[in-house]
């Protein structure tokens, strides 16, 4: 990596200059540089991550059991084969992200604790800057790029979402959100409540359960849970056959890939049927008789929310061994000693875990302006997922909720590759989307579909989003297949990009 700099002095920052400033070391920064480098070797480039290391979600959470809930045949990058079960831990993901690193000389070009206050786009000068602080030395350092690459992923990592709930002051035990999890948090022995059922809370319980005393899963409403083995029968097959482990990645991607559209499918064409095949995995570790009312039938269809995959049902054995328990209740107040319920029913804990989501992180929470102007980014459309309108030279990697975020995060890579490919040949400097005259009249709705995915962390936040419109290229479809064809095929001369 060559850049250039000035002395920094007490007036003024050290500045460094690239051609793409990569914002995040996680799944999506670590993809993005590969394909930069791969696809645009002549582009000088920086990764700027807050972190003292790469990998985002993966090193900031450390609660028990962290594990990923996508097979890491699609979670992992399509360019480095997985070779291991499906479900991964953290730390099998931070070192298979290593290797990624490694293996394509990553490190030289990424800016470890470096935190970006602002970003802002000078039309004048035609690029982005952003300034940043470092946060083991205290060093302001600026950062002037043409193209910015938003990585940063779509959460807080500083805080959880933990709602306000009369009495807290009042418990005499510990309150912990697995997103700050505390490194010498003992429960041994210790009666524990995890607030929340979703695959946090599914991770957690399991993991947490030889040890605890007891732990209840206390939840206000049920999630859906799949269960299957921890393995993929097809890789395995294959390894016995000894294909080549880059043919096996391709060939277990697609097929998971083919049975997760048929099973989206299933859950709008026949979600009564997709339930009770969920129910069955259930029934599978706690009895055939056993009734999930209340505590594992969802009021909604299935998918409307994500659903949390148990690897080898480790949460439902825990329960069928005793070990842990659900509760479908509301929380009336925290008491001195544990929960009072809205029901009147009351639980002891000594450890009180608010598995209770996270708080969605707009660009970074990094205060953006153009030429001056604060940006306003609920105000915006956003072109194919990932660019938006009157926002120049800027791209944001948001992938799926129902599928693997890498999925999408490898094809806008792609996307954003060819489009610095096509600046160059057309001699452009800037793109900015722009609605056409033709969209004038075109209705604007949610980032997402509420009627098609609903999180509690979407919803308390999507006021925050940009708009989508009712047609292409303005729609987020949040869908694999009409992506993979889409963006590839992408006209970038069809007016929606305005270049200059």
């Amino acid at each position: 990596m060559t850049a250039t700099g000035e002395a920094a002095t007490d007036r003024q920052p050290r500045t460094d200059h690239f051609d793409v400033l990569i914002v995040g070391a996680g799944i999506s920064g670590i993809g993005g540089a590969y394909h930069l480098q791969q696809q645009c070797p002549d582009k000088r480039f920086v990764i700027i991550e807050t972190q003292d290391s790469f990998g985002g979600t993966w090193l900031t959470h450390t609660y028990p059991g962290i594990r990923s809930d996508s097979d890491l045949y699609t979670f992992g990058y399509r360019f480095k084969p997985w070779t291991s079960a499906p479900i991964a831990t953290a730390e099998e993901i931070l070192k298979y992200m290593g290797e990624v690193i490694d293996e394509n000389d990553l490190d030289r070009h990424i800016r470890y604790n470096h935190t970006i206050g602002s970003a802002s786009w000078s039309s004048e000068d035609r690029c982005w800057t952003l300034d940043a602080t470092r946060t083991d030395t205290g060093e302001e350092v600026r950062f002037v790029g043409r193209f910015l690459w938003m990585c940063q992923g779509y959460y807080r990592h500083s805080e959880g979402y933990t709602p306000d709930w009369p009495g807290m002051d009042r418990f005499r035990g510990e309150i912990v959100h697995p997103q700050t999890w505390p490194d010498d948090l003992d429960y041994s022995d210790k009666e524990i409540v995890v607030i929340g059922s979703g695959a946090t809370a599914a991770t957690l319980i399991p993991a947490m359960a030889p040890k605890a005393g007891h732990i209840t899963m206390l939840q206000r409403s049920p999630t859906y849970f799949a269960t299957g083995r921890n393995a993929n029968e097809l890789a395995d097959t294959l390894r016995e056959l000894e294909i080549d482990e880059s043919w096996i990645h391709e060939i277990v991607r697609r097929k998971i890939l083919h049975d997760q559209a048929t099973i989206t499918r299933m859950s709008f064409e026949d979600p009564d049927a997709l339930r009770q095949e969920l129910f069955k995995g259930v029934r599978q570790y706690l009895g055939e008789d056993y009734e999930v009312e209340p505590h594992f039938a969802p009021r909604y269809r299935p998918w409307r929310q994500r659903v949390a995959f148990i690897p080898d049902g480790d949460l439902f054995r825990a329960i069928a061994d005793g070990k842990a328990s659900v509760v479908t209740d509301e929380i009336d107040t925290f008491t001195e000693t544990g929960l009072a319920l809205q029901s009147g029913d009351t639980l002891d804990a000594d450890i009180v875990v608010t598995a209770t989501g996270f708080n969605l992180s707009v660009l970074g929470d990094i205060e953006f302006s153009i030429d001056g102007r604060p940006l306003d980014f609920s105000a915006t459309v956003g072109y194919r997922g990932t660019m938006f309108t009157g926002i120049p030279n800027m791209a944001w990697v948001f992938g799926y909720f129902r599928a693997s975020w890498t999925l999408r995060a490898d094809m806008i890579a792609d996307f954003v590759c060819r489009l610095l490919q096509h600046m160059d040949e057309q001699g452009a400097a800037v793109v900015t989307p722009r609605l056409r005259d033709s969209d004038a009249d075109m209705g604007l709705l949610p980032w997402v579909d509420p009627e098609n995915f609903n999180p509690g962390y979407l919803m308390r936040s999507i006021h925050l989003m940009p708009k989508q419109g009712d047609r292409e290229p303005w729609l987020h479809t949040q869908d694999y297949w009409s992506d993979k064809d889409e963006l590839a095929a992408a006209d970038l001369e069809d007016g929606c990009l305005a270049f200059e």
